[in-house]
């Protein structure tokens, strides 16, 4: 056999440990996580996101790793595997990092274009308003941000599993973790006095985010809430992206899978607390509790960088330290994605590894180019059914992640849950003579309560109610 052809593997649990955590920590952590929680009251979505994240977001982890160790196969064929029926499943599992991939390398862009202002010592020109939407309106810009980020992402993936991935994700998840750790110690010890005389520290702002305020609660904004907590596990978790099928199907059999999902999943989990911790005090004290609230998906591109202007001549260098960790997050989530469709590639076609990256790249480049002029060119502004006015972005992530993700998830705990039995899926999980102590809880949620909440999840997303 041709040895591109022949199916990798990551050299041990280290290995498949940081790879994973590399996928799950992305965008949706740094970036998603903490507006969501300024918009959501803080510590009361982390407390609802913990609840969630070791309930349902465990149960769709661990039931796709498994399938995907117990196949040997990327989620296109692993699905049929296990009954043919349910090929279909598979197809979907592919459609989703092909379309999220391209948008996902456009925002990448973004990153590495703020990192270069700030690398500079331009901080002061990102927080000019307008800069962002004067970047992204551009023409050429962006197009060649996107090329870059894509280039760095396909020459990872090029390198195959253990040289490319696991030796990427070792070197780079470390390097990660001390700079969110560095810049969130840096921003609790911020103070800051405004024009009104009101001066607020990073301290209060660790309070708005880890303590949850129990006496505003009301039916709505709790549902709100969980449904925000459940959107955000797709993006932290890489579940349902067939990320972690793939990444299953590289993982050695005696590999101690229950730890290593606990692992990933706390990895995951604190990163993510940390990007709230890192973000959210800073915001906090330099335009206060509402205008974090109101800062949005805008924060990161901009209200963030007038943060970084208003902390004076250490705001450069907290801006590009900030970036850079942004960048390497995007990264190793990216090369998540794009593996995961190379490997259907491979698997399917019998590609060689170079023939199948090459292909998705050029299907890349085609739905990217089409997002990049997006804001220009071909700018047009339609009515989702939950209510935003999209473009070519906006469409392409709400259909991946409010409409097939969830389908995608449903369908395997459908077959998880009632078509193959749960107790298939956890013989995989505990081929080793493993301890699994949330057995009752894995088989409780992926046969009744995850698939009524994916349900409830999609028919908000479809404007339902």
């Amino acid at each position: 056999m041709d040895e591109d052809i022949k199916r990798n593997s990551f050299s041990g649990s280290l290995g498949f440990i940081l790879a994973a955590s590399g996928s799950a920590v992305g965008l949706g952590n740094i970036w998603r996580f903490p507006y969501l929680a300024a918009k959501d009251g803080g510590g009361l979505f982390l407390f609802i996101y913990i609840i969630l994240a070791i309930s349902f977001g465990f149960t769709l982890l661990i039931s796709e790793i498994a399938i995907g160790r117990k196949t040997k196969q990327s989620p296109l064929i692993a699905y049929g595997e296990l009954n043919s029926r349910w090929k279909p499943l598979g197809f979907g599992s592919l459609i989703i990092p092909v379309l999220i991939l391209p948008y996902y390398c456009v925002i990448g862009g973004w990153v590495l274009k703020y990192f270069f202002v700030f690398l500079t010592g331009n901080g002061a020109a990102a927080a000019e308003d307008g800069y962002y939407t004067s970047f992204i309106s551009d023409i050429s810009s962006p197009v060649i941000m996107f090329l870059v980020f894509l280039t760095i992402t396909f020459l990872i993936v090029l390198g195959g599993v253990e040289k490319g991935i696991e030796k990427f994700s070792k070197i780079i998840m470390p390097l990660l973790i001390f700079l969110v750790i560095a810049i969130a110690a840096y921003s609790a010890t911020m103070t800051h006095t405004d024009t009104y005389g009101e001066t607020r520290t990073g301290l209060e702002g660790l309070k708005i985010l880890f303590i949850p305020n129990f006496k505003t609660i009301t039916f709505h904004n709790l549902f709100v809430t969980v449904m925000d907590a459940m959107g955000q596990l797709f993006y932290s978790l890489s579940v349902a992206m067939g990320v972690m099928i793939t990444f299953g199907s590289y993982m050695r059999d005696d590999t101690n899978l229950p730890r290593s999902v606990y692992r990933i999943e706390l990895f995951d989990t604190l990163v993510a607390f940390l990007a709230g911790a890192m973000i959210i005090p800073s915001v906090y004290v330099f335009i206060g509790q509402e205008g974090m609230r109101e800062s949005g998906p805008g924060l990161m591109f901009v209200s963030l960088p007038k943060v970084f202007f208003q902390m004076g001549t250490i705001g450069n260098v907290v801006g590009c330290l900030f970036f850079a960790m942004v960048l390497l997050a995007a990264v190793t989530s990216s090369v998540s994605m794009m593996e995961a469709v190379v490997s259907c590639f491979i698997d399917a076609f019998k590609m060689a590894r170079k023939n199948a990256a090459l292909f998705e790249c050029m299907i890349c480049i085609f739905i990217g180019l089409l997002v990049c002029l997006g804001y220009n060119i071909f700018y047009f502004e339609v009515r989702l059914p939950n209510g935003i006015n999209a473009q070519i972005l906006d469409i392409l992530d709400y259909l991946s992640n409010n409409i097939f993700m969830p389908l995608v998830s449903a369908g395997t705990c459908l077959l998880v849950g009632w078509v193959l039995g749960p107790e298939e899926i956890i013989s995989e999980i505990v081929k080793n003579g493993e301890t699994f102590s949330r057995k009752k809880l894995f088989v409780f949620m992926i046969r009744y309560i995850a698939p009524i909440m994916l349900a409830v999840l999609m028919f908000k997303a479809i404007g339902f109610f």
